[in-house]
């Protein structure tokens, strides 16, 4: 099976010195991440199985965030310590999209852009359904930023996962929304588009917008999706899935990656073939800057509101959840039984990390 790491092993280099002056650090780390990705480059264990004569090389993970390797048990922890945040109402999912007219300036500004795109759907938001003739209150929102298209086109956008109701300003009462609609999403984007120009003026990159911009409607898009548990399931796999994960690259010949995926719309499985450059180049463009936060909390739901949550747990008769689950088993606790025979295998040897892997 062609792998991501086999793509950047054999064509990175040349990449990289092709685009050495362009290329962000947050980049080349994430390509030199998934390159030594469970390899001995970043060290391991070797374990021996006494019963059946079995012996197994378990090397590290890179943990890295953009690599297809590390992200399995991402999204299953995540769900465990969410518990906290569910309340028994419908939820909402809220999609915010970035204008084309945007793209070009923030692919080359991405933490300025993408803040301002939390902020400004954020507010825009928890204004909106203020109005009574929505919820009336204070809601709360989990946001998550989404960089990419099926065909790993560069399509940034927000979704909100938001429950159906909101606090009264004295926190004496649960307004609820209807089951099947929060807020109407036409005035919402309005909201959204002012709220984002008025941010953006007070930076140096307003004046490289196109005016048109500001005059075409912009998209936001709102949908029930059952109740909290339904919804964390559905957004989960959008915190914690890479642009591309191994299984969708189909081949990779004579300088060309062909891979495959879902049309939007049809859900019909279609073939992409890019150039090895091509391919890189599209991956590369969702590498979030380092320490950027992908998921972050409003409303109710931010960490220093977390009162008011409880608030709203107390009005829905709602206990407070249990701790989270146990965690997921460790990559040594996994290792040591035997893929075989599933007997206990014994530590022999350790690999010690390269002081630097391959470029």
């Amino acid at each position: 099976m062609i792998e991501l790491a086999h793509i950047f092993r054999r064509y990175g280099p040349d990449y990289q010195a092709k685009y050495a002056e362009k290329m962000l650090p947050s980049h080349r780390q994430a390509m030199r991440a998934i390159i030594n990705c469970r390899t001995e480059a970043l060290g391991g264990h070797v374990y021996h199985c006494d019963t059946c004569d079995e012996e197994r090389y378990s090397y590290h993970s890179c943990r890295n965030r953009h690599c297809p390797k590390c992200q399995n048990d991402a999204a299953e922890e995540w769900l465990n310590k969410q518990q906290a945040c569910l309340l028994p109402v419908p939820y909402f999912l809220l999609t915010f999209t970035l204008p084309a007219g945007l793209r070009k300036l923030a692919r080359s500004n991405q933490k300025v852009m993408y803040n301002l795109l939390f902020r400004a759907s954020a507010a825009a938001t928890q204004q909106l359904a203020q109005d009574p003739r929505f919820v009336g209150g204070q809601i709360g929102l989990i946001g998550i930023l989404h960089t990419w298209g099926r065909d790993l086109s560069y399509h940034p956008h927000v979704h909100y996962l938001v429950p159906g109701g909101g606090l009264s300003d004295d926190g004496q009462s649960w307004l609820p929304s209807r089951d099947d609609f929060l807020v109407h999403v036409r005035p919402l984007a309005i909201l959204f588009r002012a709220k984002f120009r008025d941010a953006l003026q007070k930076t140096e990159l307003f004046s490289l917008v196109p005016a048109k911009t500001w005059q075409q409607a912009w998209v936001v898009h709102c949908q029930p999706v059952g109740n909290g548990v339904t919804a964390l399931k559905y957004l989960a796999p959008y915190i914690f899935r890479v642009a591309i994960s191994n299984k969708r690259i189909l081949k990779m010949d004579q300088g060309k990656v062909t891979f495959r995926y879902k049309g939007s719309g049809t859900n019909q499985t279609r073939i992409c073939t890019l150039t090895v450059e091509a391919f890189i180049h599209r991956f590369l463009q969702h590498v979030l800057p380092k320490g950027f936060v992908k998921v972050r909390y409003y409303g109710f739901f931010s960490p220093g509101l977390r009162q008011r949550l409880r608030q709203a747990r107390q009005l829905l008769c709602t206990q407070e959840p249990e701790e989270p689950l146990q965690e997921p088993a460790s990559e040594l606790e996994v290792a040591s039984r035997c893929p075989q025979c599933g007997q206990v295998m014994r530590l022999v040897q350790t690999v010690r990390p390269y002081r630097r892997g391959p470029p």
